[in-house]
This record gives C-alpha cells, structure tokens and sequence, in this order.
C-alpha cells in the first residue's frame, strides 16, 4: 500500500476532509473538516479526487512530505512558499510527485492563516463517526484524533475511479475581509438598540489572537444593549436560555463577537445576531490574528445567489467568481418567517432565519418553563418522524430549536410551512409522560483541575473579574448564601433534568434543578475561559453544565465529574445521557473520582443507571407543595442578582 511520510509535521497539520460529519450537531459533535472548505474544495478537485477524499490542513508552517509512489499533488489556501525538490510550487498547479522527492509546503505567512495539500486518491485513515476529519479537542479522527507528528506515516488511497486532474484558480487572499452576513436570529429591539444593530455592522472589527477551529474572536467596541441582563439565563445582556449555533453564527460571548467555526460549539447561551452566508463561510479559515473584518449585510435571496454561483463555478473550476458589488442597503431586523400567539396548549413561538441554510424556532418568553421545553421536544420528535428531504440537522435548545436544510435540496420558506403544519398536531405537553433514566454521577467538589481553570482565567484572560478568584464564593455572593459550603450542599440535594445535549461539545448536558429551592443563579464568564478540564461541572444562569472535553467555556466552575462520552471504535453510542435524564450526584474525594474516571474511560464501568420517567405533573406537584418558600427564595436570589449588578456598574 502507497504511504506519506511526514519528514516534519510543521506548526499543525490535520487530515481533513470537505463535508466533516453533518448530522450530529444534535449531541455536539461538530463537522469539523476543512476550515476554509472553498480552497480545500479546489486543491482536491485539481487531482482529480472525488469530494469525499481526505487531505491536509496546516497552520503557520507546513509540514515536509515524501511519498513512496509518484502522485499528482496540489497545493492551495495561504500556501506560497511550497517547493518540490527546491523548486517552486505554484498554488493551484498540478505536479506529480515523484516517489522520494521532498515536498516541503514551508512557511504561511501570509495573507491567509491555513493552507492545503490534496494528493491523488487521497489520505486512507480510518472513518470515525463518518468522516477521516480530525477534531483535536476531541481526540478523535483523522490520525489518532491528533495532528500529525515528525515520522508519522499515512496510507495513500487507490487511484481509480479518478476525475481528470485539472489547474485551478484560487480564489484572493488578503489581510482586509468583506463578510456577508443575515442578520439574526437576534437582535434589535428585545437585545440590541437600534444604535447598537447599526454600530456592530458598521464597526470594523479586528482578528483576536485568540482565534482557532472552534471559533474567530473580534476586538472592536462593546454591543449597544438593549436590555441590564440575561434573567434566568444570566446577569449579562449577551447572556440566552441555551440555543443551539450555526457554524458561521456570531455569538456575543459577553461583549465579544466570536464567529462559531467548524470544530465550534453546537449550544450554548449567547446572543447571535447575524450569520456568515454559506458562500463566505471559507473565508473563516483564512481570517489571521490582525486582520480587519466588516461585517456586510445582506439578505437571504443574495446569499442563495451567492452559493448557487459557488456550486457553478465548482462545477466548472473556469473561473474565479466575480467581486461582490451588492452588499444590501444595510442592517435589517432579522427575517420572521412565522409568527403565532399563544393558543389552547402551544406557547407562542416565532420562526426566524438562522442565515440562509437555518430556521430558530423560539417559544414562550424569555424564561425558563418546563412546559417549553416539552412542547419543543414534541415538535422536534414531530419533524423527525416527518422529516422532509433536505433538513440536515435538528437540534433542540431550551426553549429553541434549530433545524438545518441542504439549501440545494429545500428551501427555508417550504421548511417553515411544514413546521407551522406539524405545531397543529402536537399533544398537550402538560399531559405527556416521557420514558427517562435516572443517572447518579459522582462529583468532587473544589476539584484541583477547576481550580487550576479560574487560574489560568485570572492570570492570562481577566484578573478583575468579579467571579475571581474563585468561582464558589461568587456563586454563595449572588445567590445570598451565608457559607461556601451551601453552594455544594445545594447541588449535591437537586435533581437535575437534562434539557440540553452538546452543551459546550460531546453529550455533554446542560440541565435545571425540577425543584426552583435548588437553582442557583449565575452569569457566565465575559470574555469566555479558553480553557477548560475535561468534566468539569458549572452552572452559567439557571443551569448546569457537564463539559464533555478540555476546551473554552463560560460557566461558573463548582467540580469535576465522570465522562460523559466514551468513544470506543465500535458501534457502541459514545455520548452517555439522554435528554429528559434525571441527573444526581453523590460527593467523593479527587482520589476515588480519580478511579472512577479510569474505570469509565477503560469501559470497565458505566454510570448509575435506573428507568424512570418525567412529566410537567412532577413539576407542578413541587411547586405546589411549597408555593411561599418557592417565591420567597426567588425573591431574596433576584435581590442578590441586582446587588451584584449594581456593583459590576459600579
């Protein structure tokens, strides 16, 4: 069998393929693949491979390859200074490359942050979870869930079945980006003011140094609120009852923008108020710390011209598309495709564009309420079971669901149609009784690795925050507690319902206490932590969060737990809860939750598992049974809430 062998691995290469693993959004596993999908796209075409081929993505330095059999390569995306044998590669041409002669892809300085190599037949490592991508944080794809290493050597796929290689045009980096983007879901008047809508797409924004796969951080001036907080969801005014992200949304982690990438977040709880259009989207992986970024408005029909254009001129690879000279009028409020007040046993609920390729569906006000939540599960089991041809992803949020489309196959305004029609047909969720688990997770509270991320928080991102140095006793502060301790106590007494999976990567739950005694309320982090240990346990507004991998993240850190996923190889499903789980934890030391952690994590063990169920009924009856201590602790919380407000203004 032909192989690669990576002479030197340069700063960080990964194999990826074009399409990443779609479909899985759902329990946050991410498509990763290419970051710049357009250059990829054409490097891979050039020698002829078919779109599913696997190739090389590097950072900074390329890496030196040899191969043992000739093969045609190309090279394209911020790729220079390439060289075969020391002579110059051109990006875009075609070469072969002769068995033991030196392919060195050398420094990527610029324009441009990634570059590409595709190689004929392309790279044969093994598929996981329906791609060769790799998703580093993860652990898992490509080459070992890693980037690749001085002396690693990689399979070389067949060559049969080829296209016919062909020179491609590239299209024109530069350290100056125009972005189109749809305004929304959110935005002016319930989030931002008027100004501030004007002010975002006006600002120029630059590139943070911060920014990698999982998402680009912009600098510039702080959003023009419309609002003093989050309520439940949190004390900032970025802060949402979890939703889920397109890739390409801008979230506003806290003050900052941060364009969700392709190795992002599915869900989480921040404000988006415009969306990358598809075609612009390659643009994300060659945006450089230090570039400069205008965010362009346009509207929905432009976008879908825009990737009809990109799919012609795929399918031609002719000619590099024309400059874009529309750019719309300016901001807009963002698209509402349906909107229906509330009636007989459905909340009210709005249907807005998510970008061009995404539908948010949203219900009820802005607050947590259970009887939601179960309505938008019944919806989505409805879209499901009559699932249009075209939709690409559903995934349910808090009170949200975002379903995407293959917009070659189904349009936004037919998809809308279709859930107006299914919300017709949906029980009283009140009345639906729900198959669910009850599952116990052991916790060590004041864990080692959690206080190591306030830290790193404190030290590197934002020494004056007011949930440093120590993220309990900001906690035990805004919920009016007396001692530390409460805070633990509270956790380790709630029942806690999973309304929420991917919450910040890989199964992992976001979930509310069912008894309103046991939610703390807390903001999460502005800006966001770029680190995070693997099962860390954090609660951001009302819910707590089970991160499933080491990664960035925004809740308030109180322990660390067992793994939430476990990926084995086999057909075994890797993420370990279920939405509408019932989760309880029981308090050990670090030592023992050490154990259990590499007895989970080795497959000797499982979690704590027994069947249950749950309705709104097991709501309602505690509620009832302890109305005035209920409304007394949500006032003497909301107090504290504002009382720490009041000293962030001050």
């Amino acid at each position: 069998m032909a192989a690669l062998t990576v002479i030197n691995a340069g700063t960080q290469t990964t194999v990826q393929d074009l399409a990443g693993r779609p479909g899985m959004w759902d329990v946050g596993v991410p498509p990763s693949g290419a970051a710049d999908e357009l250059s990829f796209a054409l490097v891979n075409a050039a020698v002829g491979n078919p779109d599913t081929a696997a190739g090389l993505e590097c950072v900074l330095t390329g890496p030196v390859l040899v191969s043992d059999e000739d093969r045609l390569v190309c090279v394209g995306g911020a790729t220079t200074q390439a060289t075969i044998d020391g002579r110059p590669l051109r990006a875009g041409a075609v070469v072969r490359l002769r068995a033991g002669v030196v392919l060195d892809i050398g420094p990527l300085a610029g324009p441009g942050m990634r570059g590409y190599v595709a190689i004929e037949g392309g790279l044969d490592v093994p598929r996981m979870l329906g791609s060769r991508s790799t998703f580093i944080l993860g652990g898992f794809g490509g080459l070992s869930g890693r980037p690749l290493e001085t002396g690693d050597v990689l399979r070389l796929g067949r060559r049969e079945n080829l296209l016919a290689p062909t020179p491609v045009e590239l299209p024109p980096l530069s350290d100056t980006w125009q972005l189109r983007v749809i305004p929304g879901p959110h935005g002016a008047p319930d989030h931002l003011t008027s100004e501030g809508v004007v002010s975002f797409f006006e600002t120029t924004w630059v590139v943070d140094h911060r920014s990698d796969r999982t998402g680009v951080r912009l600098t510039g001036p702080a959003p023009g609120w419309a609002r003093t907080d989050g309520g439940e969801a949190g004390l900032h005014p970025s802060n949402l009852h979890d939703s889920a992200y397109p890739v390409g949304g801008i979230m506003l982690s806290g003050d900052t923008p941060v364009i969700v990438g392709k190795d992002g977040p599915s869900l989480g709880g921040f404000v988006v108020p415009a969306v990358v259009i598809e075609a612009d989207r390659w643009m994300l992986g060659q945006l450089r710390p230090g570039d400069s970024v205008q965010l362009m408005p346009v509207t929905p029909a432009e976008a879908a011209e825009a990737i009809r254009a990109r799919r012609s001129w795929l399918a031609d690879l002719r000619q590099v598309p024309a400059p874009v000279t529309s750019v719309g009028t300016g901001p807009e409020r963002p698209a509402v495709l349906h909107e229906a007040a509330a009636e007989g046993t459905a909340p009210a609920y709005t249907i807005r564009c998510a970008g061009e390729r995404h539908l948010l569906v949203e219900a009820g006000p802005a607050e947590l309420d259970l009887t939601v939540r179960v309505w938008i599960h019944l919806l989505a089991q409805a879209l499901r079971r009559d699932r249009p041809e075209g939709v690409a992803e559903i995934v349910e949020g808090v009170r949200s669901l975002l379903v995407a489309v293959d917009s070659s196959r189904l349009g936004l305004d037919e998809l809308a149609k279709q859930l107006v029609l299914l919300v017709a047909g949906l029980a009283d969720p009140s009345t639906v009784e729900l198959p669910a688990r009850e599952v116990t997770l052991p916790i060590a509270f004041d864990h080692p690795e959690a206080h190591e991320a306030m830290r790193r928080y404190a030290t590197s991102v934002r020494p004056d925050a007011p949930w440093c140095p120590d993220n309990v006793e900001f906690i035990r502060r805004v919920n009016d507690l007396r001692r530390r301790d409460e805070v633990f106590e509270i956790v380790a007494a709630a029942t806690y319902l999973v309304v929420g999976l991917g919450d910040v990567y890989l199964g992992a739950p976001v979930a509310v206490p069912i008894d309103p005694r046991h939610r703390l309320v807390t903001t999460k982090y502005n800006p966001a932590r770029t680190w995070t240990p693997q099962n860390a346990v954090g609660i951001g507004g009302v819910y707590l969060c089970v991160y499933g991998m080491e990664g960035p993240g925004g809740y308030q850190l109180v322990g660390r737990t067992v793994p939430v996923w476990r990926l084995s190889g086999d057909d075994e499903q890797p993420w370990l809860l279920r939405q509408f789980d019932l989760i309880r934890f029981t308090p050990v030391n670090a030592e023992e939750l050490a154990r259990q952690r590499a007895e989970i994590k080795a497959g000797r063990a499982d979690l704590r598992v027994r069947p249950t169920t749950f309705s709104i009924a097991d709501v309602q009856r505690i509620e009832q049974e302890a109305p005035v201590d209920i409304a007394a602790l949500r006032a003497r919380r909301r107090a504290a809430f504002d009382a720490e407000r009041a000293r962030w203004g001050a």
